[in-house]
């Protein structure tokens, strides 16, 4: 019994790693006042640039500093229209995801001779166990024997609770997100929190996307994130904008990715179809953006474009 619970576990926060770290960029993002659907396409140019330059460099960690920066790039355009030019937010962040997806795909081919897939990444991040806590039954081997972007998403889950509710910077990037007219009045420079904010949500769904690709996975296709940015987004809608509400919601759906293989774990394909149990965060997520999760409001100021001086 304690192996299946440990499996379970195990696949759990597997799934979850990727969802928490764009789930919290996504937080970030929207906390400044910024829509950002774009986070689908960001995991995808994350996971695209980390599978090759692991190929290149033949160093996963190199591959995910470059998925890291490949966000922020990526993430620069949705900023630009979204802040300077004040263009439709959401508008703005299918277009990253269709860039993204595009830009990928086709270099893809390109690199590797048509090919829809890059080759088989040989050196991926491998689990990292913290000695003595990883013999702990149940918990140890899932969460203290896990990959370095397990580590690094509970990192950034502490530590954007702490920016957001402890330091300047935390209050002034709500204050731009509630009432920008107000954090102007004190000084607040509502453009840059607003890009600082993007860029940062860039960083971490870009490191959530390489997870998929050097991590979870070893390789890099069109389907390596398969609508994982959207389960993010409703990641974060679920846990109401706050970190570790995020965290619970991620956790939530990292399971529901996982059940094909959770139900594989109980022999539950022998009686329902894995295709069925691959729907089942799909549909949740539907679920959770339709509102039927509970009533779920996000920051006062979020989608709308902000005009500087009063104009």
């Amino acid at each position: 019994m304690l192996d299946v619970l440990t499996n379970i576990l195990q696949t759990t926060v597997l799934y979850a790693t990727p969802l928490i770290l764009a789930a919290i960029g996504g937080l970030f993002s929207e906390r400044s006042g910024v829509v950002n659907i774009g986070l689908e396409g960001l995991m995808t140019i994350g996971a695209f640039t980390g599978a090759v330059t692991t190929l290149v460099t033949h160093n996963p960690w190199i591959g995910l500093l470059a998925a890291i920066v490949a966000g922020i790039l990526f993430a620069l355009p949705h900023a630009v229209a979204s802040i300077t030019f004040k263009a439709d937010q959401v508008v703005s962040g299918v277009a990253i995801n269709f860039l993204a997806l595009g830009v990928s795909v086709y270099l893809v081919k390109s690199m590797y001779n048509g090919a829809a897939q890059t080759p088989t990444v040989q050196e991926t991040l491998t689990r990292l166990p913290i000695p003595g806590l990883d013999q702990i039954p149940v918990i140890g081997p899932a969460l203290f024997n896990a990959f370095p972007t397990t580590y690094l998403a509970i990192l950034v889950v502490i530590v954007t609770y702490f920016l957001l509710y402890r330091t300047p910077f935390g209050m002034r990037l709500r204050a731009v997100g509630e009432h920008p007219r107000a954090a102007e009045t004190m000084g607040v420079n509502v453009f840059r929190m607003r890009y600082v904010a993007v860029l940062i949500s860039g960083a971490l769904a870009g490191a959530g996307g390489a997870g998929l690709s050097i991590a979870i996975g070893s390789e890099f296709n069109q389907t390596t994130v398969a609508g994982q940015g959207f389960i993010s987004l409703a990641a974060l809608i679920f846990g109401k904008w706050n970190p570790f509400g995020v965290l619970g919601a991620a956790t939530f759906f990292g399971f529901a990715v996982g059940l094909a293989l959770i139900g594989q774990i109980f022999g539950l394909t022998t009686y329902i179809p894995s295709e069925v149990l691959n729907m089942l965060p799909y549909i949740l997520t539907i679920l959770a953006l339709a509102g039927f999760v509970g009533r779920a409001e996000g920051p006062a100021a979020v989608g709308k474009p902000y005009e500087t001086g009063g104009r």
